[in-house]
């Protein structure tokens, strides 16, 4: 049996990877915004975070990996929306070098157009992320909503909201909509916060002619 990360945003992480294209399907701040509601996600689950009045608070104490509990009990209530977009870029790194760490993936230091230095990814295992999307394609596609894993079902609902083609490709995304919201409301407000973080991004862009 393969095995695969636990957490949360380390299989976010993975299953953004395109492996036709060998790279991410999404990067930057909006895959950082992915990750970000992925640990919110795995923290409500866990109960490590409750809600009040549509805002996220500590919960029960535990462990909390990314730091975001002491963020968010250390300052006034905030909606979930901007826990999403809080550190996003710096998520994307952290989540990368787990992975690189742990030895899910290797980093290859590459050159866009022959001249930009970036990072490739590469995975080490290909059978990981087949995996982890035979667990989201049960869960958007066949088992009961009521008998989906709650890691799978929260992947799910966190693909639709961050448009996450390589789980949720757009037809799927309109076809399976009832599906989707029931994978969603199982798996707590931080998906419907990844929503309205993307919606405000796109906002604020437009509105300064980017």
């Amino acid at each position: 049996m393969v095995e695969i990360p636990e957490s949360l945003p380390q299989r976010m992480f993975l299953l953004a990877y395109d492996t036709r294209k060998q790279r991410l399907a999404r990067r930057g701040e909006h895959l950082g915004f992915v990750l970000r509601a992925a640990a919110l996600t795995e923290l409500y689950l866990d109960g490590r975070l409750g809600e009040e009045r549509g805002r996220p608070v500590p919960g029960t104490p535990g462990p909390d990996p990314y730091g975001v509990v002491a963020q968010i009990g250390a300052t006034r209530p905030r909606p979930w929306h901007h826990w999403v977009r809080k550190d996003a870029r710096a998520m994307v790194r952290t989540v990368r070098d787990e992975l690189e760490s742990g030895g899910w993936i290797r980093l290859r230091p590459r050159r866009t157009l022959l001249v930009f230095p970036t990072t490739g990814i590469e995975l080490r295992d290909p059978r990981v992320l087949k995996a982890l999307s035979g667990g989201t394609n049960s869960a958007l596609r066949g088992t009961p909503v009521a008998h989906v894993n709650s890691l799978d079902a929260a992947a799910v609902a966190l693909a639709a909201a961050g448009e996450v083609r390589t789980v949720v490709p757009r037809a799927e995304n309109r076809r399976r909509r009832a599906r989707i919201a029931e994978l969603t409301a199982r798996s707590g407000p931080a998906a419907p916060g990844l929503r309205k973080a993307i919606r405000q991004q796109r906002a604020n862009r437009a509105s300064a002619g980017v």
